[in-house]
């Protein structure tokens, strides 16, 4: 049967990927972007099962806008894909406030105010799956990435807690969290100006990585878009969903590291109970 989905942050990357490979199968799409014209291909070829929209998610009225004309227009929503956000990349004292203000505004308060806006709707229809696009920096952290990480981390606790809050509603929710894929995530980094006292330091290496281009491990963009689209279709999917190798070693290795840390402070934990 097909469904009809609302996906955020569709005007490239994994975003665009799902958009495209729904669309090919038959399903309903409605579609934000922030630049205009990114999706005219796909209405040429689908615009009777695409709606597309603009949307700057750091924008609260205009997300509730959104969300409500997408169901209006659609009458049933069952999946909603909150995958709008940019990456920002610089030292802590590196960053302008400005910097640290629209990474938060964007990958956090915009991925928060999606979800708010479309539980009333979910909960009337009587359910409904919502997807957080997070990434393996939701559950592990790299130097010069401070900012991108907070975000993730906390949209991450934000929607555990939201998870057991609409449950009993019929709403679920899945969290996606890749690894390093091939897809212009890069080009739309953000980048602070650099401190020269940083160079000799884990975020220089980094710095220098990103400027040649290198990363190890890199997921393929379609074959993780199938398998976010099979977890979904999934009638009873894994909470949290890491795709590609570096998401699943990374996110093994950090949990496996808290957990030890954890074991070796049971005494004292313990000791502070009357």
């Amino acid at each position: 049967m097909a469904k009809n989905w609302l996906i955020t942050g569709a005007s490239s990357g994994l975003g665009r990927g799902l958009a495209e490979r729904l669309l090919e199968r038959g399903d309903g799409v409605v579609a934000t972007i922030r630049k205009s014209g990114a999706l005219d291909d796909l209405l040429t070829r689908y615009r009777d099962r695409l709606q597309v929209t603009g949307c700057d998610v750091t924008d609260v009225a205009a997300i509730r806008e959104t969300v409500a004309q997408a169901f209006e227009r659609m009458g049933r929503i069952d999946v909603v894909v909150s995958n709008a956000a940019y990456g920002l990349f610089g030292a802590a004292e590196e960053l302008t406030d400005t910097q640290i203000e629209r990474q938060i505004a964007t990958n956090l308060t915009g991925s928060i105010q999606v979800i708010r806006a479309a539980i009333p709707y979910l909960r009337n229809q009587g359910g409904g799956r919502i997807v957080q696009v997070s990434s393996e920096g939701g559950q592990v952290a790299y130097p010069a990435f401070n900012l991108y990480h907070a975000t993730k981390w906390g949209i991450e606790g934000f929607v555990e807690s939201v998870a057991k809050e609409v449950a009993a509603f019929g709403i679920d929710f899945l969290i996606v969290e890749p690894g390093p894929t091939r897809t212009n995530f890069g080009a739309g980094l953000d980048h602070a100006t650099p401190m020269s006292c940083y160079d000799d330091t884990p975020a220089g290496e980094i710095r220098r990585a990103i400027a040649t281009g290198y990363f190890a491990h890199f997921g393929d963009a379609r074959k993780t878009v199938d398998a976010m689209i099979a977890a979904i279709d999934s009638p009873n999917p894994p909470f949290r969903l890491p795709l590609g190798r570096s998401a699943y070693d990374s996110i093994r290795e950090a949990l496996l590291g808290r957990l030890k840390v954890l074991e070796s402070q049971k005494d004292v934990a313990l000791s502070v109970m009357e």
